[in-house]
């Protein structure tokens, strides 16, 4: 019987086990399985020297020890006794959301800087197979769900930093070369060491998801080369003057309902816009476009021979400050105009353009769908569930996308796995119901605000209505688009508070950004909540200060005084959750407990068998409070009546017994400045 993708790695680390690496370093954060004492150096800086050889052997050792009966490029529903349909399971994870060539890169050789080679000749950006060694660190926070931010091949043109946006992605089909691991030279592929990635989380018990981003692509998209037509154009020469056009009249950050479209055709702004745009080169001079067509570079032959380039992207609110996005252009998802737009066009013969009502679809689509693309875009999913079993997806801009194309993404992807998952980036509130119709399972929520905003009591507000929304929110306070956690008002304690609290929240998922476990302070992104701050919260000193992960190389502080502060309590707080999952998952057994003064938070949970689980937290990270809440409609709720309990958790103090009762339905609740606390009365 051949070995197994697992085996065959396990073999080759085997096979060069001998080889003479001497101080390559990793995070000791890396090393969390069972590692001999004698393959591994720790240093006091929180790092181990390894030969990787030797590690990455019993790395897949490991691996293999916990689940060597995986079946390969087969998602974890396929197992004997999963019987779970729709992804219903993704409702019930803890996530983990990873930018593989952040979270897996590290400083090896130990000379303060980032290299494509270093002094051992090998590479120190992060790569799947360097990703596999995270795994065990991620199992041990409680994680069952890898969420992988977009790892296809992606553009530089236009890039924002020194290593390109993934969001810019220029084949669908495509993994970012970028992320093969320089350890296995040409003995494996790019494409094996994803399954392998894929096979080694599933042996873990590990979900694998993916981000798609079928509404744009990168500026040197290799669709271009046979189908111009499907991209907006532009004359090259006027590309300094592309910007998104201004409404007067128009609120800013508008959605374009149907109600404002006369009022943004006929601003003078937006006429101006739509006479900068071309038909594609292929339409104008077919034969001559021929003539450069199998140029490597078929855009800059475009820009050369026709003056014309793609158009950028830009947001599809009205009146949004925020600059075109340079690195992206939209997917033409209909060969004709809006139907609403028709009647406001000077001239029937107008080039295909990007407006506000082009790029949201779903709101004004087109008459003649442009069929060929969108079965394309339909097939990304399946090929990737059928080349490495992946799990699940976050479809990038789906709320953007024409309603019937989305129905038909998701189809062709549970008509492979049935209980495929898929998170909708919806961060309306409002429009929870509309993505449970359209098939999601969680959506991102607008968390990152309202849980950072405790003195406003929007965070109070945010907890309460989550057990009354149709679908789960992400129990996430920092995301890849926002500040980090540990940047906010409050500090570090503010994010070991609420890292804990996002546990419980009813009716949520929790998400956990990487870097969000080792306290990061720089922003990935500045795209929500976030001004250009964010990018300079390092010390000067720091190689990083200045960059975005999301746009630059760069390693996470994993050496971090206090990296295992986070991790120690997610593993702490793992098996309680998986205790109370029924209840956190049910509104019904959800009871908002009002507090005062706002950021002061309570609620409570009532098992059938009569156990209560509380919940208090004081976001206040300067100041203790008391408080003396009153449980009597949840003891009549569930016969409970004892006067002890447990203090299973606090963030300031060991577990104990609690006895703290002024009455046998009021609670003595003191909260150091903040503190959570976790108490069960059974």
């Amino acid at each position: 019987m051949a070995d197994t993708l697992l085996q065959r790695f396990h073999g080759y680390f085997h096979s060069r086990r001998r080889r003479k690496v001497e101080n390559y370093a990793l995070p000791d954060l890396f090393t969390l399985f069972s590692l001999p004492k004698h393959a591994h150096t720790p240093t006091v800086e929180g790092e181990v020297l390894v030969n990787p050889y030797v590690f990455f052997y019993h790395l897949f050792d490991h691996i293999l020890d916990k689940g060597a009966d995986i079946e390969e490029k087969t998602p974890l529903s396929a197992l004997p006794g999963e019987t779970g349909q729709n992804g219903a399971w993704l409702e019930r994870s803890v996530i983990y959301s990873s930018l593989v060539r952040t979270s897996a890169s590290w400083d090896s050789d130990r000379n303060g800087r980032l290299e494509g080679k270093n002094l051992h000749g090998e590479d120190e950006t992060g790569s799947f197979l360097k990703m596999v060694a995270l795994l065990p660190f991620l199992q041990r926070m409680g994680v069952d769900t890898l969420y992988l931010l977009p790892v296809m091949e992606h553009g530089r043109r236009h890039s924002k930093g020194d290593a390109g946006s993934p969001y810019s992605v220029i084949d669908f089909f495509r993994l970012d070369p970028s992320l093969k691991e320089s350890l296995t030279g040409e003995d494996f592929t790019i494409d094996e060491e994803f399954r392998a990635l894929v096979d080694a989380a599933h042996a873990l018990g590990i979900r694998v998801l993916i981000d798609i981003i079928p509404r744009t692509n990168g500026l040197e998209s290799r669709l271009m080369r046979e189908h111009p037509e499907w991209f907006y154009w532009i004359k090259k020469s006027e590309e300094p003057f592309y910007r998104a056009p201004e409404v007067p009249g128009v609120a800013p950050l508008a959605l374009p309902e149907h109600e404002n479209l006369a009022q943004v055709y006929q601003s003078e702004d937006v006429k101006r816009h739509l006479g900068m745009f071309r038909f594609d080169p292929k339409t104008l001079h077919p034969e001559r476009f021929a003539t450069i067509k199998d140029e490597e570079d078929i855009l800059a032959a475009i820009e050369r021979e026709f003056d014309l380039t793609v158009a950028p992207a830009f947001s599809d609110r009205i009146n949004d400050p925020q600059p075109p996005w340079d690195d992206v252009t939209f997917l033409r998802l209909y060969l004709d105009h809006p139907k609403k737009a028709k009647m406001h066009l000077e001239g029937k013969d107008k080039p295909p353009y990007i407006l506000f009502d082009t790029i949201k679809a779903n709101l004004h689509p087109g008459t003649e769908k442009n069929e060929e693309l969108w079965d394309l875009l339909a097939d990304i999913l399946p090929h990737y569930q059928r080349s490495y079993g992946i799990d699940g997806a976050r479809i990038d801009m789906g709320h953007a996308l024409p309603s019937d194309l989305l129905e038909r993404i998701i189809k062709r992807a549970r008509a492979i796995d049935p209980d495929f998952g898929l998170i909708a980036e919806e961060l309306d509130p409002g429009n929870a119901a509309i993505s449970q119709k359209k098939g999601y399972n969680i959506m991102t929520g607008n968390g990152f605000y309202a849980l950072t905003r405790p003195f406003t009591g929007d965070t109070t507000r945010f907890i309460e209505d989550l057990a009354k929304r149709e679908i789960p929110f992400f129990a996430a306070a920092e995301t890849h688009d926002t500040p980090r956690l540990a940047a906010r008002e409050g500090g570090e304690p503010f994010a070991f508070n609420m890292v804990a609290l996002c546990y419980f929240l009813p009716n949520a998922v929790p998400f956990i950004n990487s870097g969000l476990e080792v306290l990061e302070k720089q922003a990935m992104n500045l795209g929500l909540d976030a001004s250009d701050r964010e990018r300079r919260r390092l010390p000067l000193s720091d190689p990083l200060y200045g960059k975005l992960a999301l746009f630059d190389h760069y390693a996470l502080h994993y050496k971090s005084e206090r990296r295992h502060v986070i991790p120690a309590i997610l593993k702490t707080l793992a098996p309680l959750r998986k205790a109370w999952l029924d209840c956190i998952m049910d509104p019904e057994r959800f009871f908002f407990l009002p507090l005062d003064p706002p950021h002061v938070v309570g609620f409570a949970y009532g098992k059938e068998d009569g156990r209560m689980l509380f919940v208090f937290s004081n976001l206040d990270c300067a100041h203790e409070v008391w408080q003396y809440p009153d449980i009597g409609p949840l003891r009549q709720r569930t016969a409970n009546h004892n006067r002890r309990g447990e203090l299973l958790f606090s963030t300031h103090e060991r577990p104990r017994a609690f006895t703290q009762f002024l009455e046998g339905n009021v609670l003595d609740i003191h909260l150091g400045p903040g503190e959570i606390k976790i108490i069960e009365i059974a």
